[in-house]
């Protein structure tokens, strides 16, 4: 969710405005996409390198995202969405580390859209704590190297249970990957936008999967002969 800052420096205000913004259309855009039946949704909100941004910047998004948790709960529970986070608990302020465990055991039962949130994240810290997770069994005697494969991989990630994205959202014209989700995206459809975090409303996203649903997906193969 790029941009945030960049939007609020462009009117003068403060970069927090321009987090605060952002925040404010998520409710908007989760209920859009449990409307067009989406089944997961993640959103990357704070990664394990925005940790080398400005103390209050840190403290101000840590706020937000108790604030966020705790007030669409409701929201959350009314529209069947079920909240997972993605990335290392370690780290996080006791008080995020709390409401996130009390808003996704509030919606443990939610049968629609997998909310995730990429809090903390980075897809290469994912990686080497599935491969650790592995070590550890295989040093434990439960798992045979041999038997390696992809699905146990995944099996330790923290998106274990959820399907591969289909499409990846870049905002603020950003053209990079940026440590996030390496081995899920693999084959992935990729829309970049330059609309900034929060600029990007209910149209914006239509228009994102209008654009994915132009795409041929062939997944390595050939696209079909047509008839």
């Amino acid at each position: 969710m790029d941009g945030n800052g960049r939007w609020a420096q462009e009117r003068g205000l403060a970069r927090i405005e321009g987090h605060r913004v952002g925040a404010s259309l998520v409710p908007r855009l989760v209920t859009a996409s449990v409307d067009l039946g989406i089944e997961a949704l993640t959103l990357y909100s704070f990664s394990l390198e925005n940790w080398k941004r400005p103390a209050a910047e840190i403290e101000a998004l840590m706020d937000l995202c108790v604030d966020y948790l705790r007030d669409q709960q409701a929201m959350m529970i009314d529209h069947g969405v079920r909240l997972r986070h993605i990335g290392r608990r370690e780290g996080l302020p006791r008080r995020v580390r709390e409401q996130l465990d009390r808003t996704m055991a509030a919606t443990r039962s939610g049968t629609g859209l997998t909310l995730s949130l990429a809090l903390n994240y980075g897809s290469r810290a994912e990686l080497t704590d599935a491969v650790r997770a592995l070590a550890r069994d295989v040093r434990a005697g439960t798992v045979d190297p041999a038997d390696i494969d992809e699905a146990m991989i995944e099996s330790r990630l923290d998106t274990a249970g959820l399907p591969d994205p289909d499409l990846l959202i870049r905002t603020a014209g950003e053209m990079r990957l940026s440590n996030y989700l390496l081995w899920q995206i693999s084959y992935a459809e990729i829309h970049v936008t330059d609309r900034c975090w929060p600029d990007f409303d209910v149209a914006a996203l239509h228009e994102a999967l209008r654009d994915f649903g132009r795409r041929t997906r062939k997944f390595g193969a050939l696209p079909p002969l047509s008839t």
